[in-house]
């Protein structure tokens, strides 16, 4: 059984997280069930894609699936791994990818927003990064993402704090585009859908290309690149990764030692 819905509004193709027994938390099975949706509107050319949670949850997603990630010894955020598939699965689609949000968005699943080419949410959202909890050491293309869409202090405050961030403030710091009434959210993010259906399809396609491309612009030289690998494993081959996942596990608050 999918774990998502998927429909066809006019040209505008709608996958919907239908998972709430799990807060849609994004695991491996619900990510091959997204980018599988994806890849068919691709095949069908359809223009634009909304990506959003059943009516009225108050998850909107809970982030990466935490029982899949490896307990130590192991990068727990790959090239290949799950949550960087969807994340470019999303960021390739030729077309745009609009966040529609109500609920609270969890770790991954925040990264996910940030990949999309819009979000739109009502008053229940809220957005956190939480990494720092579990004692992931993020990866660098996911950081990217975040200072490619905001300032780099507010960026860091999330990371840091892992605390959430409240819709108004979302609006304001431009990690929503638009903050709409709960009542009026479908019907918005449809209207905004059916508009870009109306303009060029390989224009759009090639100006979103364009926007990936530049984003990603940073030049790093071999040294740095392995230096960041080497600072990334330092973390998860810490006892401080490992209590976080035991920790969450065993419903507990984590003890970190800062090892």
């Amino acid at each position: 059984m999918s774990l998502v819905q998927t429909e066809i509004r006019e040209k505008t193709g709608i996958i919907t997280l239908n998972n709430p027994k799990k807060l849609n938390a994004l695991s491996e099975e619900l990510v091959d069930d997204i980018t599988g949706a994806l890849d068919k509107f691709q095949t069908e050319k359809i223009p634009v894609v909304i990506l959003r949670a059943s009516e009225g949850v108050k998850v909107w997603s809970a982030g990466h699936d935490v029982q899949e990630l490896p307990r130590k010894m192991r990068d727990p955020l790959s090239y290949n791994e799950s949550l960087a598939r969807l994340l470019r699965s999303v960021e390739h689609y030729p077309w745009p990818v609009i966040a529609m949000v109500h609920g609270t968005v969890w770790g991954g699943a925040c990264d996910l927003i940030m990949t999309c080419d819009m979000v739109i949410g009502d008053e229940t959202a809220q957005f956190a990064m939480t990494p720092a909890k579990l004692g992931v050491p993020y990866n660098t293309t996911g950081i990217l993402h975040f200072m490619n869409r905001l300032p780099i202090n507010i960026a860091k405050e999330m990371f840091f704090t892992a605390e959430p961030v409240p819709a108004a403030r979302a609006l304001q710091i431009g990690l929503m585009n638009h903050l709409v009434a709960e009542d009026q959210l479908l019907d918005f993010t449809l209207k905004m859908a059916s508009t870009i259906t109306t303009r060029s399809l390989l224009s759009v396609e090639v100006i979103k290309e364009q926007f990936c491309i530049l984003s990603k612009a940073f030049p790093i030289s071999p040294s740095d690149f392995e230096r960041i690998q080497g600072l990334r494993r330092k973390v998860y081959d810490s006892h401080d990764y490992e209590e976080a996942i035991t920790a969450f596990m065993e419903k507990r608050p984590p003890v970190f030692k800062g090892v």
